[in-house]
């Protein structure tokens, strides 16, 4: 739903429309037409474009929440935590993929995107006293250490599932740039905020033995895997979404690293929704939020964007798509809107829009509004309270929110996917102090890696 159209940067005026698959534009635009009447659509939008924040003049964490809002994500947070507190292997440290939302589970898959995000809510707990300090490095350590000298590795890359237990690979996973790569973020971030000569010491072995060009495979883009038993995939990160902290992390390296080039490398194909441009991709909302999770973008841009910007145009493009399905399901408003990959009625799906992807249906996704906090910090906090005061019987357990629900089917996802509790904690965070940012930030090798790809500002 909604028009929207990919553009080359710098192109003539003259674009053609993108559209889901099986979805003519002629439907596209009388499916929009159905939610708005057609004389107040570009008014509706032009009015939505007006409304975007200018940009920061400075990197101020001056919180933008009043205090009752504070004490809210306060509570938000801290029940997150407690998930990659007791989802995670007190030896190991190994955080699972997804547990029950109310506590107790026996599956016994982890990983290893889920401890990167587990590692960095260990410094988010440290910094805000929730669990005893001894404790918290006791486990920093123990995840570390496991990692450094037990889990199974290919050049320096971890497969993407494990046993929680043993760290052996899990569900015939594979090697995982990326989910390699959020782990790295959350050690890392673990090395700056830890007065810690151990975990230093082991937060930089494992980022410093990773061989980055070895991901390349004779390419100019990585490779999004590699399994033993075929090779590397075919599939490669060669087009703007979740990748840019997978790039900056190997060109900040300072013993394996990426070509200054591969940065260059990627597509960053610019979309049009009724007037507002940005960079994106036919992806989830998420791919516009992992890799701020970590890297401060505010007030810095490449030779290409301010991708701090473009992901506040991208959510606020986001929720004017949803608002534009409100015909179709009702309880889309400015109080509940935001969808993400997530957990369904269907079972685990990539959905989203714009452009539509997905079997959407009107189930809410609460990680799209706790991950993009720091882009719309009143809009998403409006959603966040929202469906904590009107569905929180349902959709809010031990572990804070449910992955996903659907209002009108009475569906609550009995679940919390450790990637989307982790982008709500660690985004949440940073929309309320900046501490994530700064803390990864000094980092020597994140300041290199955004020197090598050309940032300034």
């Amino acid at each position: 739903m909604g028009s929207v159209m990919p553009i080359p940067l710098g192109s003539p005026k003259k674009i053609d429309l993108v559209e889901p698959a099986g979805l003519s534009r002629r439907s596209l635009l009388a499916r929009l037409a159905l939610a708005f009447p057609a004389a107040l659509l570009p008014g509706f939008f032009a009015r939505l474009a007006a409304q975007l924040p200018a940009p920061p003049a400075t990197n101020s964490n001056a919180s933008p929440f009043t205090p009752e809002q504070d004490a809210f994500l306060e509570e938000l947070q801290q029940a997150t935590f407690l998930f990659f507190w007791e989802a995670a292997h007190p030896e190991t440290g190994l955080v699972k993929d997804r547990n029950r939302a109310d506590g107790p589970d026996p599956r016994d898959t982890a990983s290893i995107a889920a401890t990167g995000f587990g590692l960095t809510a260990l410094c988010i707990a440290d910094r805000r006293g929730w669990q005893d300090p001894q404790k918290i490095r006791e486990r920093v350590r123990n995840t570390l250490r496991f990692a450094a000298a037990r889990v199974p590795q290919e050049h320096g890359f971890f497969y993407h599932f494990l046993n929680m237990q043993s760290g052996e690979r899990a569900l015939r996973s594979e090697v995982s740039s990326i989910d390699t790569a959020i782990f790295l973020c959350g050690a890392l971030t673990c090395r700056a905020h830890f007065d810690d000569a151990e975990i230093r010491a082991l937060a930089t072995q494992l980022y410093e033995r990773v061989e980055w060009p070895w991901m390349l495979h004779g390419g100019k883009t990585l490779s999004m895997g590699w399994y033993p038993e075929s090779g590397f995939l075919r599939s490669r990160w060669n087009k703007y979404c979740e990748l840019m902290m997978l790039y900056l992390l190997g060109l900040g390296s300072p013993t394996h690293p990426l070509p200054a080039e591969t940065w260059k490398a990627w597509a960053r194909p610019v979309f049009d929704f009724y007037g507002m441009r940005f960079i994106g991709s036919r992806a989830p909302l998420f791919v516009h939020q992992f890799s701020h999770a970590w890297f401060d973008f505010r007030g810095k841009r490449d030779a290409y964007a301010d991708y701090f910007q473009n992901s506040i145009l991208a959510t606020r493009v986001h929720k004017a798509w949803c608002l534009s399905l409100k015909k179709r399901f009702p309880d889309y408003s400015e109080d509940l809107w935001g969808i993400t990959s997530s957990d369904s009625v269907y079972g685990y799906v990539g959905w989203g829009g714009p452009p539509r992807m997905g079997p959407v249906d009107g189930s809410v996704v609460p990680c799209a509004a706790g991950g993009s906090l720091p882009f719309l910090p009143q809009e998403c906090m409006r959603v966040l309270r929202n469906i904590r005061e009107k569905f929180g019987e349902h959709a809010w357990k031990r572990y804070g929110f449910v992955d996903a629900f659907h209002p009108r089917k009475n569906w609550y996802n009995p679940d919390v996917i450790g990637i989307d509790a982790g982008i709500t904690l660690l985004m949440a965070e940073n929309a309320r102090t900046g501490f994530v940012w700064e803390t990864f930030q000094k980092n020597e090798d994140a300041r290199r890696g955004m020197e090598r790809a050309g940032f300034h500002g």
